[in-house]
Order: structure tokens, then sequence, then C-alpha cells
């Protein structure tokens, strides 16, 4: 799951960089850090469902387990699909911008 605080702790920590220079380089993780680990988070959570649904297959694995998994899943696709739809609109508003 990507976790909003770190991701607005690090634009925040970029933008003051980007500020002042120098300052505030090692206060925290860089935006691409924390990209870097919410997309292995990801598909860490994908990985599990996955998993646990092929166990479930073979009757190894707790309904339960499966599909808490399986909603987790879901529920981060769902968050990874509206940051991407978010990326996207930002990228092509700085494309509409004049130069």
């Amino acid at each position: 799951m990507i976790n909003p605080v770190n991701a607005a702790a690090a634009y925040a920590n970029t933008a003051a960089r980007a500020v002042n220079p120098g300052e505030g380089a090692a206060t925290g993780p860089s935006f691409g850090d924390v990209l870097e680990q919410a997309a292995k988070q990801t598909i860490g959570t994908m990985r599990k469902s996955e998993d646990l649904s092929a166990l479930s297959a073979v009757g190894k694995a707790d309904l339960n387990d499966v599909v808490q998994a399986v909603t987790n899943a879901e529920v981060t696709l769902q968050t990874v699909t509206a940051v991407r739809d978010k990326v996207l609109s930002a990228y092509q508003e700085i494309l509409r911008m004049p130069m």
C-alpha cells in the first residue's frame, strides 16, 4: 500500500532541496526512494494474493486469508491506477503550459 504521508514528506523534502540546495539532504528518503518502496510493496501484495489463491485452489489455505489478500491486492491495484492517472494528468498539464 502506498503511504501518502511518506510520499508527501518526500515531495516536501525534494522541494526544500530545490529551494535551498545542500540543506535537508539527509533528512529523509528521496521521492524516488519512496516510489521505489511503494512499488516493491505493491508487488509484494500482489504476489501474496497470487500465492494464497494458488494454495486455496489445492485446499491448503484458509479462505479468510485468501479473501483478505485478494481484497488487499484489489485496493492496491486501485491505488496504483489512481496514482498513474494523476501522474499522466499532471504530465499532460505540463505539456500544455506555454513556453
